[in-house]
């Protein structure tokens, strides 16, 4: 299975278009389906940042919805968010997009922007953003790592 993998460096144009990284466009080609997007764009959930799927991994990922009832209210919030501000786009011959306005303003992106590869999906940060991220990415993982250690360690027995 192909990885969204790496930080990589773009810039929107100065028609307000990015240029996918191309180790991106290769796994989101890879895992196209014909007559889909290749790709969906949204906003984080978490983050001042915005998700890129493959069309077939975000539809996949969705799936989870039909365990709601398709009437009730949690299905309702979690459709409309999941939904409404997704965004399914393709490249154009040199590998750029063009992102709706609402989603730049979501990230705060203008000019410079850094596409973080997460594995089953990647991110679009403004870059001063995207390596706070990963420090604290960084220092989170360490302080987990010391924990579980910590924790795994034998009690002595009196």
């Amino acid at each position: 299975m192909s990885m969204f993998l790496g930080t990589h460096a773009s810039r929107i144009d100065a028609k307000g278009r990015i240029s996918i990284p191309s180790p991106f466009r290769a796994v989101l080609k890879d895992q196209a389906r014909p007559g889909e997007a290749l790709m969906i764009i949204r906003p984080s959930h978490l983050h001042d940042c915005l998700e890129g799927w493959s069309a077939s991994a975000f539809f996949a990922f969705s799936g989870a919805l039909d365990e709601y009832d398709p009437f009730s209210e949690d299905h309702d919030d979690l459709a409309t968010s999941l939904y409404a501000d997704a965004y399914p786009l393709d490249c154009d011959k040199e590998g750029r997009v063009s992102l709706p306005r609402n989603l730049k303003d979501h990230a705060g992106l203008d000019g410079d922007v850094s596409f973080m590869g997460l594995g089953r999906v990647f991110q679009i940060w403004n870059p001063a953003l995207a390596e706070e991220r990963r420090q604290q990415a960084r220092s989170r993982t360490r302080d987990l790592g010391r924990r579980k250690s910590s924790t795994s360690r034998e009690v002595p027995t009196p």
